[in-house]
């Protein structure tokens, strides 16, 4: 009998959860153990299988689990049947058990987050070695996000690297080099509820030249979903009360992002999708359709409290206001509606003459309202006007024509004939615009035409398709940084500029101070965008980049110096490596490489404390008979990876032998004293 069918068995001593044709009432003993049931705790605690699991002694006291125990409850062995899965709960499954209850935490993934292919030193490069891609269930993590200890840190400006170890500046630009996991769940004791925009660019999951891994389908799928969902649940926490999170996708895992954004920022705060055509010309690696966009998948934190800047308008847009008086450009649209809701019975309100004085060459009165079931809007029995004061009067129609003998009455009837509606409904406004000259007035035909004048403005609200060439990825983003690094291609598959600043615009206030997080920093664009967006508009946004890849010392720290101004500086540190040293050697290790390794691994690594060590001997025959990807990927199991870097609780351990330096440092990042 395994587990599972253990736990049925000790639930059935409990009518409360069956029902009479013996199916298991899961959402009642999910309820009973949410609500800490006396009942349900005593049944648990009497059967020694889940007394172990599902409790733990503290100084005599047993303590329920009861998340752990809600896990297990909600997985597909409780659950078999697919349509009582289904109306039980709709959501992201992996491996049968939904993903928004899953404790797994994915660590690595391999593309741009680290280096897990082994010898990989760029992301585009391909080597025929292990994977250490690493997935950790909630019985394994034990101080794996704990904050860490910082090393290197360093201040840059234009001119190079100050000398000596900087104290941390929480108002200061900042790029932290370590695995991006571990790294935003550093920041969360400094910066939680403190980033007002998240924007990443994470893996794909595609196959393909933007793919530099082989796995099969089905892992990559489960992989990423965990991967994606231990990363946004962190996300949300550092997010403000009305910050947002913009995160770009292709099609290959859009509709999946999309329902596990639903599950953790909660589906009331989806904000929207925007379509960026990032490649004019179409990629042709598939065979049906020439793909030429992708996607940003935008969601607050709380709908109601986040808002959506304008974008400014492009210099065609602008070309659109070609007139000009004496308020300004403008261009002229025509005052009655057409299309939808164009129609008196859909706006009744909005259906009545403009009386135009020829003589004056301006709109002067407007028809009143009905009255009762007065039919016909065009004979009212009072017209209005406006007099020397702007005060609305009201006139007969014999008195009104006997001032203006000339007044046309102007009808918003289409060239068809058919009865249509004004733009504006508001009679008022119509006279004050037709006194600050805000209408033009033409003859076409023998009918006039009534056209509104629509002052320029300073920006448009952003359309759902952004195809405007600047957001072409190979021009704006990869030609960019070649020209950056003297023709050199540093990176591959870098965002367009624009298309990075154009969303930081949108959910960011220029002078408030406001923190854009990436952490897939990559080549360097969200911070260049930041740089750039301030230098246009005066603002003082701050960024936080996070990188694992070596790159970020060939291509991001030197990018993000080229665009220093005089005074312009950013701190870079990265995490305090441990066991990451020995998973580092074991990327580029030989075969003869293993025995010392396996020897320094037991001197000053953290090992598993679930393996047998005695029973490993580099020398041994067993251990000789498996082929090298074998041996480093056991070697790579034996590691703690709780240890991979170095805690913040043991930087006075002298194990670690953390430097002054360092010490201090990270101190200052954590604000103690």
């Amino acid at each position: 009998m395994n587990f599972f069918e253990q736990v049925l068995e000790i639930l059935k001593a409990d009518e409360r959860f069956f029902a009479e044709d013996g199916t298991l009432l899961r959402n009642a003993v999910y309820e009973a153990a949410m609500k800490m049931d006396g009942g349900l705790i005593k049944l648990l605690l009497e059967h020694e299988a889940t007394r172990n699991r599902f409790f733990k002694k503290v100084e005599g006291v047993y303590v329920f689990d009861k998340v752990g125990f809600g896990w297990v409850i909600n997985n597909r062995e409780f659950l078999p049947d697919s349509f009582t899965r289904y109306k039980n709960k709709i959501g992201l499954t992996v491996g049968g058990s939904y993903l928004a209850s899953s404790g797994d935490v994915e660590l690595v993934f391999p593309y741009k987050d680290c280096v897990l292919e082994g010898g990989q030193t760029k992301e585009e490069q391909k080597r025929n070695e292990i994977f250490y891609n690493t997935l950790l269930a909630p019985d394994e993590v034990d101080r794996l996000l704990s904050p860490k200890v910082f090393t290197n840190a360093k201040r840059y400006t234009a001119k190079g690297v100050e000398e000596g170890t900087p104290a941390f500046d929480v108002c200061e630009d900042l790029v932290i080099k370590g695995n991006n996991l571990l790294c935003i769940a550093s920041l969360l004791g400094r910066f939680e509820g403190a980033i007002k925009m998240v924007y990443i660019d994470p893996p794909y999951n595609t196959g393909g030249a933007a793919n530099t891994f082989s796995y099969n389908n089905s892992f990559n799928h489960s992989a990423w979903l965990t991967f994606m969902k231990n990363r946004l649940e962190i996300a949300r926490r550092l997010l403000t009360s009305d910050g947002s999170i913009c995160i770009a996708i292709d099609d290959e895992e859009y509709a999946h992002l999309k329902i596990l954004c639903d599950e953790i920022f909660g589906r009331e705060n989806y904000i929207g999708t925007i379509v960026v055509q990032s490649n004019p010309r179409g990629r042709t690696i598939h065979s049906h359709f020439a793909t030429c966009h992708e996607y940003s998948l935008f969601y607050a934190k709380n709908i109601r409290l986040v808002s959506v800047r304008n974008q400014p308008l492009t210099e065609e847009q602008e070309g659109d206001f070609g007139r000009e008086d004496d308020e300004g450009q403008y261009r002229l649209l025509p005052f009655r509606r057409s299309g939808g809701t164009s129609t008196p019975e859909e706006r009744p309100n909005s259906e009545f003459a403009l009386y135009y004085s020829p003589t004056e060459n301006n709109i002067v009165a407007v028809g009143g309202e009905r009255v009762g079931d007065h039919t016909c809007p065009y004979t009212p029995q009072q017209i209005l006007r406006l007099d020397e004061e702007g005060r609305v009067e009201s006139l007969s129609p014999e008195a009104f024509f006997e001032e203006e003998p000339d007044a046309v009455a102007i009808l918003p009837v289409d060239i068809y004939g058919k009865r249509r509606v004004w733009r504006w409904s508001d009679r008022k406004a119509i006279l004050r615009g037709a006194r600050e000259h805000d209408f033009v007035v033409s003859q076409k035909d023998g009918k006039y035409i009534v056209q509104l004048k629509d002052r320029i403005k300073d920006g448009r609200k952003p359309k759902t398709i952004w195809s405007d060439s600047k957001y072409d990825a190979s021009a704006n983003g990869t030609m960019l940084l070649k020209k950056m690094f003297g023709g050199e291609k540093p990176f591959s598959y870098p965002k367009s500029l624009h298309t990075v600043k154009d969303c930081i615009q949108m959910f960011t206030d220029p002078c408030g101070g406001d923190i854009v997080l990436d952490f897939f920093g990559g080549s360097g664009t969200t911070a260049h965008a930041v740089v750039e967006l301030n230098r246009q508009d005066g603002g003082d946004r701050q960024f936080i980049l996070c990188e694992q890849m070596d790159y970020i010392q060939t291509v991001t720290v030197p990018r993000l110096q080229k665009i220093l101004s005089e005074h312009d500086t950013f701190l870079y540190c990265e995490l305090a490596k441990s066991n990451q040293n020995f998973v580092e050697r074991l990327e580029t290790a030989e075969e003869d490489d293993l025995p010392s390794l396996w020897e320094d691994m037991q001197k000053t690594g953290f090992l598993s404390s679930r393996i047998a060590l005695k029973e490993i001997d580099p020398q041994s025959d067993d251990f000789r008979a498996l082929s090298l990807e074998e041996k480093k990927r056991l070697l790579m199991e034996l590691l703690d990876l709780n240890q991979l870097y170095i805690n913040d609780c043991d930087i006075d351990d002298e194990t670690f032998g953390v430097s002054d330096a360092d010490k201090a440092f990270t101190k200052s990042f954590y604000g103690e004293k």
